[in-house]
């Protein structure tokens, strides 16, 4: 018999997470859990939404759908993929029933899907929009080679200026489209300068048929899309005016759609960035399985949370690797969850 519940939980972070469209100091996110055992996590964008309470309803429909079934296999996976629910609601409850055929068959969760073991996953460490003196403190001070500076405000520029300081690491620049044609043509110019190669979302999705010109002669910069791109019909709309795509979960509706755009992107000689919320190793996990499907990553929610709430994937610095006991997908630390379960 298949049992699913959905519990909220609210984690403390480390230190308040800015962006330039939004900030958070706790993150509330959504649980959905089957036979007490196999889990999937719902986070929303600070940003962008949904409401924690819309990603609780959503999640509830998936839930009395998912209910008339008897049992679960590959196939009534697609037939979630294919129901008409909030795509941050359907990652968790893809997530969900792909460990509870990866625990039930015991096999790793990519076997089920046919895809490769994940190794050699190095994510970037992000450092949020602060004061110019506190962030190049930050990158300084952080022992990881990769780190993704937000950026968005009035003063970026200065934190460009003091980019000569930092040695030995690679540096990538995320402005959640905050930037005007204008400004991203000039930030774009001066990063690639200080040696940036990558650069997400320069300027809202309106403009992106203006960045091939933006970009100009940077030709060692690779501009990625991640604002505005949640499906196949929003990549194909775009994909000519973009060096690569930066996929998430929460946006694609979890790893079967995902891995769908990042096949797209290959045959097209894009890059493929995989990407997360704010959100705990339940939350990366679909990411994490299809990490052979990827040039990048930038999976460092859990390690901006007070707390991980469960155990299976690890990391080592930037690098990501999966226990052994993986099988079924990350287990819940019942102890930590507790804390944080909120009505």
């Amino acid at each position: 018999m298949i049992h699913l519940d959905a519990v909220r939980i609210s984690i403390p972070l480390k230190k308040k997470f800015v962006i330039s469209k939004g900030e958070a100091a706790v993150k509330t996110n959504l649980l959905a859990i089957i036979n007490n055992r196999y889990n999937g996590e719902a986070s929303g964008s600070v940003h962008y939404g949904p409401t924690i309470e819309d990603i609780e309803s959503e999640i509830n429909k998936g839930i009395e759908f998912i209910k008339r079934y008897d049992s679960l296999s590959l196939e009534i996976l697609e037939k979630i993929n294919q129901f008409d629910i909030h795509p941050t609601a359907k990652a968790a409850l893809i997530a969900a029933v792909l460990n509870y055929l990866s625990g039930e068959s015991k096999r790793y969760p990519w076997e089920i899907l046919s895809l490769g073991t994940p190794v050699g996953i190095k994510s970037s460490m992000t450092i949020g929009i602060d004061k110019p003196a506190d962030m190049i403190e930050a990158i300084k001070n952080s022992d990881y080679p990769i780190i993704k500076i937000k950026m968005g405000n009035e003063e970026d520029v200065m934190i460009l200026d003091a980019l000569d300081q930092i040695k030995g690491k690679e540096i990538r620049v995320d402005a959640n489209g905050a930037w005007s044609c204008a400004k991203a043509e000039e930030m774009i110019f001066h990063l690639s300068k200080k040696g940036v190669k990558i650069i997400e979302q320069p300027t809202d999705v309106e403009f992106i048929e203006e960045w091939p010109h933006l970009k100009g002669k940077s030709e060692g910069v690779e501009l990625f899309m991640d604002e505005g791109l949640n499906n196949l019909d929003d990549y194909k709309k775009y994909n000519a005016f973009i060096d690569g795509i930066n996929i998430k979960m929460e946006k694609s509706g979890g790893i079967l759609e995902g891995v769908i755009l990042a096949q797209q992107a290959h045959k097209d000689n894009k890059k493929v960035m995989l990407g997360c919320m704010v959100e705990s190793s339940v939350g990366i996990a679909q990411s994490v399985y299809m990490s052979s499907q990827a040039d990048y990553f930038d999976l460092d929610g859990p390690l901006l949370l007070e707390d991980d709430i469960a155990r299976g994937i690890s990391y080592n610095k930037e690098s990501i690797s999966v226990d052994r006991e993986i099988i079924g997908g990350p287990k819940l630390r019942r102890d930590v969850v507790e804390k944080y379960i909120t009505e």
